[in-house]
């Protein structure tokens, strides 16, 4: 089935392709495979940035949007990743970066393209653990901006996935954050109170 990307805001995408057609924005990125690139750079595949604050131990998670990014291509290629966020003045280009994350997201959005069920795809951001997940979302025509994982969406951990959370292996929503959150949930330390 294929992925139903929705659509970035205007400004965010404008803001981008401000930065790709500003040399500076360009040079001063810590991205070699873009200031690289041969021909025309462009944005693709707007994901929102989802981020994942806490994990209670029911489970029940709270997420915020954090920005949008886009996949940068040159040719046939993704070269870097350009992420927006949301300023009192709307939204606004941050900044160009390269990575293991940029090919992982692609691996898992070409993986994504073969599962039997629609989706709309985000991005996850679990920052207690370092660690970044491709968020399938079953009602394809929700808002991406909004919203919470569902129990029946997907998680597919990008690499690198923490130790034990295999990358690239989709799991529901029930199955994955109760490890999360065994992982999240600090371990008192010996002799302290409980």
């Amino acid at each position: 089935m294929p992925l139903h990307v929705p659509p970035a805001p205007a400004p965010a995408l404008r803001s981008v392709r401000t930065a790709l057609g500003s040399p500076t924005a360009v040079r001063e990125a810590r991205t070699p495979s873009l200031r690289a690139a041969q021909g025309p750079a462009t944005p693709e595949l707007p994901l929102p940035v989802h981020v994942l604050d806490r994990i209670t131990a029911q489970g029940l998670s709270a997420t915020r949007l954090a920005g949008w990014r886009f996949l940068i291509r040159c040719g046939d290629r993704a070269v870097a990743a350009a992420e927006t966020m949301l300023t009192p003045d709307g939204w606004a280009f941050s900044h160009f970066f390269e990575g293991p994350y940029l090919a992982s997201t692609e691996r898992a959005l070409q993986q994504a393209e073969s599962l039997p069920l629609p989706y709309q795809p985000r991005l996850l951001s679990v920052p207690g653990l370092y660690m970044l997940t491709l968020w399938l979302h079953g009602d394809v025509t929700a808002d991406a901006a909004e919203g919470h994982p569902a129990a029946t969406d997907l998680l597919v951990p990008l690499a690198p996935a923490p130790p034990g959370i295999f990358a690239h292996r989709p799991h529901h929503v029930t199955e994955l954050l109760p490890v999360l959150t065994l992982r999240a949930t600090p371990v008192p330390l010996l002799g302290s109170p409980a």
